[in-house]
């Protein structure tokens, strides 16, 4: 039986946390503190001040991941994900416990992690591929291919003090994802990119876990990110794990409080109340299922209703995609719905033909409005999401997945 690439066996992480002295409000008060300032820096370097407060980042956590397994790592902030990326790139010691990883491990934590300022964008590459242990001919051999990802030709030989954000996690993501670390750690850092680079990253993690024997570690807060890329996930709750397992089933039990916290919060918002709001297949019965399959039939239906009168209003549909990018906005003045009063119970049906949205997972926010003067009476950001699965086009030969782009705008081909 293969050794999992990462073994993670009971890790904590404890801190000591100070606390500022209080203001003094007398001169007596003040000296006081000054003749026992000493007396209270012995304390504090043998433990024993009081006013020391013991924080534990990290408590009993436990996990394997096998070989070529691209994990999720999601929670909260302040969950423990960094702390536990810290340790696993031996940036920081666990107070006890201990992980195993076998092999050489690439991090990219935050922006300029493991590069030196001074250095040009050429010699940070060479120093990178050094500290994987890797030669100098292996570096030369994937150097071309890194400087074409990272798109930053014209600056090579500049200090890395001097780029900007984005040249900076572009470079550094180059760095670690070409230099064929057996496992790579990337943190929340692809945030800094635009969307056309966290697709590009994206696909490159892809790309490295596909040949089996690369382990990566994921932490986002973008739930689209984490399912598009990972096969399994963790769930970190005040240190600990709370759960593992397969990504939808984690990512679920993850977003179920927050979808409750955020609906209870748009009921009650102006006395505007937003009873259901789902995606429904065609014949489809009372209950949304929110799955569709691609060039199927279907309906976005959106019950609302209001104690009092909203004059002049209209209802708008917004969907995203996986990473968060605009797929298109419903509104129903622009779809044959005059601006209405708004007072009691409404359902607004949106129907769709045929579903040509790629196959993949979408969201869709809810808003309430007054066009003429913007007036915003509901907003329910990522109210719920609804997923649409591959199916074959008629006459074709392949499914189309959604590595076909967005959307399929066209009714077959001819040739003529």
């Amino acid at each position: 039986m293969t050794a999992p690439a990462i073994q993670v066996e009971g890790i904590g992480k404890l801190y000591r946390l100070g606390h500022l002295g209080h203001r003094h409000d007398s001169f007596r008060a003040a000296l006081t503190a000054m003749a026992t300032a000493p007396f209270r820096r012995l304390r504090r370097l043998s433990g024993s001040d009081e006013t020391m407060e013991e924080f534990w980042a990290l408590r009993n956590v436990s996990f394997e991941v096998p070989r070529g397994e691209v994990i999720g790592v999601i929670g909260r902030n302040g969950a423990g994900k960094s702390t536990l990326l810290k340790i696993l790139s031996r940036i920081v010691e666990p107070t006890e416990g201990r992980a195993v990883m076998r092999g050489r491990v690439a991090s990219l934590l935050e922006v300029g992690t493991g590069f030196h300022p001074e250095l040009s964008g050429r010699e940070n590459i060479y120093l990178n591929g050094s500290i994987l242990g890797m030669r100098r001919r292996e570096i030369d051999s994937k150097f071309d291919e890194i400087v074409a990802f990272a798109e930053v030709e014209k600056f090579l030989d500049t200090p890395v003090k001097w780029y900007s954000s984005g040249m900076y996690v572009r470079l550094a993501f180059a760095v670690a994802s070409h230099l064929e670390p057996e496992i790579l750690i990337v943190d929340e850092v692809l945030a800094v990119g635009d969307s056309q680079f966290q697709k590009k990253c994206l696909g490159k993690m892809k790309d490295i876990a596909g040949g089996g024997d690369r382990t990566v570690v994921f932490v986002s807060h973008n739930m689209g990110a984490v399912r598009a890329l990972c096969s399994s996930c963790i769930h970190m709750v005040r240190g600990r794990v709370d759960s593992q397992g397969p990504v939808d089933g984690i990512i679920n039990q993850y977003l179920k409080p927050e979808r409750e916290n955020r609906r209870a919060a748009v009921h009650s918002k102006h006395g505007l109340r937003l009873f259901s709001a789902g995606l429904y297949r065609a014949g489809g019965g009372e209950e949304a299922d929110n799955v569709v399959y691609f060039l199927d039939p279907c309906e976005i239906r959106v019950r609302i209703s209001a104690p009092r009168g909203f004059a002049s209003t209209a209802l708008v549909v917004h969907v995203f995609d996986e990473l968060g990018n605009h797929v298109s906005s419903l509104n129903s003045t622009e779809e044959g719905v005059e601006a209405f009063t708004l007072e009691g119970p409404r359902t607004f049906v949106y129907p769709v033909s045929r579903m040509s949205l790629m196959p993949g997972r979408y969201t869709v926010s809810i808003m309430v409005h007054r066009p003429h003067d913007a007036t915003r009476y509901l907003d329910a950001d990522s109210y719920f999401e609804f997923e649409v699965l591959p199916a074959l086009v008629p006459g074709g030969l392949l499914p189309y997945t959604k590595d076909h782009g967005v959307a399929r705008f066209v009714d077959g081909c001819r040739v003529i």
